[in-house]
């Protein structure tokens, strides 16, 4: 029995000295994680009109990029993310009036990849999105 209680004090005294040396081992924020799973769907859903960079193409995709719009009307982007955009909107200066078509990403979606994007290519926004958030935006 006794060497059992030593085996047990050696176990769990390795596996702390482990966790607490270890360079792989890294504790994350729900906004860090949020912003990773925001990542996958923006390369999956948005990237194609978007582009990697966050860019947009002049006069036809709006910036995502160091947007002014993004920053400064939350609910209307998280709004255009969820159902779709269509009519006029001002983005850092310039007039865009496409159509974004809704792509169906449910309300813990929409909240990743707003916080990956309000945090990509220059923006910067710790005020996390939560799905609770996007759930009580309607059309």
């Amino acid at each position: 029995m006794k060497s059992v209680v030593i085996f047990l004090i050696v176990l769990i005294t390795s596996a702390l000295q482990f966790f607490s040396n270890n360079d792989d081992y890294t504790q994350t924020t729900p906004l860090e994680e949020s912003i990773k799973r925001g990542s996958e769907i923006y390369q999956d859903f948005c990237v194609s009109c978007h582009l990697p960079t966050g860019e947009g193409i002049r006069k036809t995709y709006p910036p995502l990029a160091k947007s002014d719009y993004l920053i400064n009307n939350r609910t209307a982007s998280i709004k255009g993310i969820k159902y779709g955009q269509q009519g006029e909107i001002v983005v850092n200066g310039q007039k865009y009036n496409g159509f974004m078509a809704p792509m169906g990403l449910a309300d813990d979606e929409v909240a990743d990849v707003m916080n990956y994007i309000s945090n990509s290519w220059g923006n910067k926004n710790d005020n996390m999105v939560t799905e609770a958030e996007v759930s009580k935006i309607e059309k």
